[in-house]
């Protein structure tokens, strides 16, 4: 995945969630969504610095994969309880494959965490998202539907 691309994933990730988080009745959903929506935030943070519109900080990049390790540990007690609300995009294979979406959640969580304590210049940066945006994305095709 070439940086420009994982860039514009972060963007995606980010922008596209605050949109669909308006309306959110459901306070479990809104909790999950939150969460996916901090995320797609700190992926968009070492996105700016891999594009180079914000300067490399190895502590501001750490932290954010450090972040999104810490909300990846999250992901599945989010999930436990089948929640709904118009506006989620959780599909409801989730609960019926709960192992296999756990299972993804924690490569979220190990990969990130890795790259937290293995980060060290911005040359590592279009990797890092590379390995960060393949496990979203295996989520994410797998169990999110996208609202239109």
């Amino acid at each position: 995945m070439n940086r420009l691309n994982v860039f514009a994933l972060a963007v995606a990730l980010s922008t596209g969630a605050a949109l669909a988080h308006s309306g959110v009745q459901n306070a479990a959903v809104k909790a999950r969504m939150d969460a996916m929506s901090e995320i797609g935030a700190e992926m968009k943070t070492l996105g700016s610095m891999a594009k180079g519109t914000v300067a490399f900080d190895l502590s501001v990049a750490r932290a954010s994969v450090a972040a999104i390790a810490g909300y990846a540990a999250r992901t599945s007690e989010l999930f436990k309880l089948e929640e709904t609300d118009p506006k989620s995009e959780a599909k409801p294979s989730i609960w019926s494959n709960f192992d296999d979406f756990t299972v993804k959640a924690e490569k979220l969580q190990t990969v990130a965490k890795g790259l937290s304590q293995t980060l060290a210049t911005a040359d590592d940066l279009g990797p890092a998202m590379g390995a960060l945006g393949a496990t979203c994305k295996s989520c994410h095709s797998t169990y999110r539907e996208k609202k239109s």
